[in-house]
This record gives C-alpha cells, sequence and structure tokens, in this order.
C-alpha cells in the first residue's frame, strides 16, 4: 500500500509539474499577446492613448549645443591664398522645441495634421561664454553672391563688394552670426539659423497607426505634398518614414529606421548600432552609415543629390549635401561635424578639423517594444563654398573652390528621471514580472516534472530488484 502510495504521488507530481510547465508556456504566448496589444492601444495617435498626450506635449526639453569656427588666419588667406586654420568655439547652448504642436487635426485618411514651431532660447549656465563673443567667421553675403552672381557677372558683385566695404571674412557676434545680421551687400537679414524664432515647420500629415500599427507616425505628406519637389528625381524626393521622434512599436534590429528631416530636405535610413541601458531602460541604438553621404561613385543612390558637379569634383566628393536647391540658391552644404566621412581633401582644403564618430556621429536610442525614441542627437555641421575668381579682388588669390565650415551642432534631447521611472512602472516593469512569472512556471513545472518521473523511475528499478531477492 505504501509503495502504491508513494509511486501514485510521483506520478502525480509529474503531472502537476506538467501542468504547471504547461501553464507557463500558454502564459507566454497569451502573454505576449496581452502586451503587444496594449501596446498597439496605446501606440495609437488619438485622443485618450499615452502615445497622443506624448506627442502632443512639448515633452522633454532639447537642447541645440552650436561650436561656431573661428578663422586663426584671415589675412594670409586673403594675401597669399593660404590654407585657411580654423578652431571651434563652444558650445553655445539654446533650449528649442519647447513648443507644443499646434493646429493639430485628424484627417478622414486615418492622418493627423500639424505644425511644428520653431523657437530658441540662449543658456548661459549651459554655454561656454554669452552671444556677444566675437569670431572670425565666413561672410555669408560675400559666400552666397558668389554662387548667385554667374561669373559673367563678377565685376557688379566686385563693385558691391568694395562699395559696403567688405570681404570674404568678418567679425560678428555668435548672436549675429546664428541667428542674423543686416548684411550690407543685400541690404537683408542673413544668418546661419535666420529666419528661426516664430517659424514653422510643416505642415506635417502622418498616419495615426488607428487602422495599422505598423503605419503609425510616417509621413503621408510635408507642406502638402507626398513627394519633395527639390531634387527632379523620383528617389531622392521621397518622403520615408517618421519625424525620428518615434517609430511603429515592435522594432526589428536587422531593419533600418527611415526617417524625413527638414533641416537636409532629404530622408535617410539608421541601422542598428547596439543595445544600450538608459536608465534601466533596454534601448536600441541606431546610426547613420557612412554610406548616407557618400559620394555617389560609392552610394549610387547618392547621384541625385550632386546637383554641381562642377564643386563636387565630378561628384566625387564624398561627405557633403549640396541643400541649395530647398535653399532658394544659397551655396548651403550639409555634413557631420568636422566632415566625418568625408572626403580627405575637405579636411585638407581648411585645416584644425578633427573629426570623432564618439563625438560626431548622429544616433536615436529607440526603445524596441514601444517604438518611442528615448534619446538622439542630431548631429550636424552648416557649410557654405566660395571659389576662385579673376575679377574679384578678396577672391583672387583662392586656388579652388572651398567647403567652408560655419558651425556645427548638437541637437540632444533625453527622457528625464520622473518619465524613465513612470515608463517602468507602465510597461518595462510589467513585462519583466511577466517574463519571471513565465520562466517561473515553466522552469519550476519543468524541474518537478522530471523530478518526479525520475524518482519514478528509480522508485520502480528498486521496487522490482526487490521483487528478485
Amino acid at each position: 500500500m505504501g509503495c502504491c502510495n508513494r509511486s501514485c504521488g510521483l506520478i502525480t507530481g509529474a503531472v502537476f509539474g506538467a501542468l504547471v510547465a504547461i501553464l507557463g508556456g500558454v502564459l507566454i504566448l497569451v502573454g505576449n499577446n496581452i502586451i503587444e496589444g496594449t501596446v498597439e492601444k496605446e501606440a495609437v495617435l488619438e485622443p485618450g492613448t499615452t502615445a497622443y498626450e506624448t506627442w502632443t506635449s512639448a515633452g522633454n526639453p532639447v537642447y541645440r549645443q552650436i561650436w561656431v569656427f573661428d578663422l586663426l588666419n584671415p589675412l594670409e588667406v586673403l594675401q597669399y591664398g593660404a590654407k585657411p586654420v580654423v578652431t571651434e568655439r563652444g558650445p553655445y547652448t539654446y533650449k528649442t522645441r519647447f513648443l507644443p504642436k499646434v493646429n493639430i487635426t485628424t484627417n478622414p485618411n486615418n492622418t493627423v495634421s500639424f505644425l511644428l514651431p520653431a523657437g530658441a532660447i540662449f543658456e548661459p549656465s549651459m554655454s561656454v561664454g554669452p552671444e556677444e563673443d566675437q569670431v572670425t567667421c565666413l561672410n555669408l553675403g560675400v559666400a552666397a553672391a558668389y554662387s548667385l552672381f554667374p561669373k559673367l557677372t563678377h565685376f557688379v558683385l566686385e563693385d558691391l563688394i568694395k562699395k559696403s566695404n567688405s570681404s570674404l571674412f568678418q567679425r560678428r557676434t555668435v548672436k549675429e552670426l546664428l541667428w542674423g545680421y543686416p548684411d550690407p551687400i543685400f541690404k537683408v537679414t542673413l544668418g546661419v539659423f535666420y529666419p528661426y524664432n516664430d517659424t514653422f515647420d510643416g505642415y506635417y500629415d502622418v498616419y495615426t497607426g488607428k487602422d495599422d500599427i505598423s503605419k503609425v507616425g510616417i509621413i503621408d505628406r510635408w507642406r502638402g505634398q507626398s513627394s519633395l519637389k527639390f531634387w527632379n528625381d523620383t528617389y531622392c524626393d521621397m518622403i520615408n518614414g517618421t519625424d525620428a521622434s518615434s517609430f511603429p512599436p515592435f522594432l526589428d534590429k536587422k531593419k533600418p529606421l527611415y526617417f524625413f528631416s527638414s533641416d537636409i530636405c532629404r530622408s535617410v535610413s539608421a541601422s542598428f548600432a547596439e543595445s544600450k541601458d538608459l536608465k534601466g531602460i533596454e534601448v536600441y541604438r541606431f546610426t547613420l552609415l557612412p554610406s548616407t553621404l557618400a559620394s555617389p561613385t560609392v552610394n549610387p543612390d547618392n547621384q541625385c543629390f550632386c546637383t554641381n558637379k562642377e564643386v563636387t569634383k565630378n561628384c566625387a566628393l564624398a561627405g557633403v549635401l549640396d541643400i541649395s536647391p530647398c535653399q532658394a540658391g544659397r551655396p548651403v552644404y550639409i555634413s557631420l561635424p568636422h566632415f566625418l566621412h568625408g572626403s580627405p581633401s575637405l579636411r585638407e582644403d581648411v585645416l584644425g578639423l578633427n573629426p570623432s564618430p564618439e563625438h560626431h556621429v548622429t544616433y536615436l536610442d529607440v526603445e524596441p517594444l514601444t517604438g518611442f525614441t528615448l534619446r538622439f542627437a542630431k548631429r550636424l555641421q552648416v557649410n557654405m563654398m566660395y571659389g576662385p575668381s579673376k575679377v574679384i579682388t578678396v577672391l583672387k588669390k583662392v586656388k579652388d573652390y572651398t567647403v567652408f565650415p560655419v558651425a556645427w551642432l548638437n541637437e540632444t534631447a533625453a527622457l528625464d528621471d520622473e518619465t524613465a521611472d513612470r515608463f517602468k512602472a507602465e510597461l518595462v516593469s510589467r513585462v519583466q514580472l511577466l517574463e519571471k512569472l513565465q520562466m517561473g512556471l515553466l522552469g519550476s513545472g519543468l524541474v518537478i516534472f522530471f523530478t518526479c518521473l525520475i524518482s519514478f523511475g528509480v522508485f520502480r528499478c528498486r521496487e522490482n530488484r526487490n521483487k528478485f531477492v
């Protein structure tokens, strides 16, 4: 009787363990479905969801750190044709994107429209000095005029430069260079970021994800158009992905993230680099690849972005993007800071640059389950171009076209401690608890099952052996 009870007990234990393990396995399937269902529901851009509340608010502060390039040898460049030698000054830090989206309108096709207001507030405590610091910088008016005036009319430009007492370089305060000053040549306001305050980016039309969560946040139209009108090419004029503030949930690290940036007038992609820990939250870091601004000889997809073959050495120059088509013809060239991933000639023509992937690469840290961008660093450099002239006095010593760095920016934001704690409490901790419960039930069930099964086998062997003794 005792043997029967023990044998039955082991069998019951094995059955119980199997049931517990099965429960754990079922909970994995059911639990994951519950989590995915909750994320899909809360990721839709409509009133009442977590995503909508976050999306409509100003969110965590975004800071734009700016380094300006101070020319050390202006007289040598002008008089002897020496190569410019620059040093960076900064950061001068501004609080930006502190204003929430405006004119939010829900559309019948499951999209929502909005305008993104722009503003910048100087943050002295986060800067190396006041905005009144002076630097020797490129004369934006002369550089712009050089591209806008055909060579046959350079004598007109020479006359304007002389009458306005201008030169190729100038002394300006940081504030003037960045946000605007009266240009004596064109009698208009010029500045690296002028106009900025009290302006708007958009309209943007983005999908809400209500009918298809895989499309949430993806841009349908920008300024009323489903494609750009800058590059005269179907591929380069495509508007792909989101605005990078968020992406559709359930990220696959093997697939790149696509986003559109109005700052550079094009769409780009970022690829998975590594997993990072952000205040106890696992995020996927995606970075721009060197091929993003590679020359068409390396990346043929960039052929349609090459609009000036003379300046770009027959489109062989890597690392810069001529955005003059969307800048009213102004010779503005965008690159990564210090010409990171750019052609060596860029750093040979202008001395004093030292590119560093650690400090100069653009990245996005995205939470993979929700698709929310929890930290980012957008790093870009603004350059302008000038070249030789037989007529314009201040350009007679210039030997070749020069892409001159004016300033570079690091626009960053990250979730604060309070938001991180709330995110972990509402999502991460629940997911982790569910995972522990799933693994605990599955693991303990398997342990009980195999322990009872092995014990039953051992018990039966002993029992059989005793029968023959």
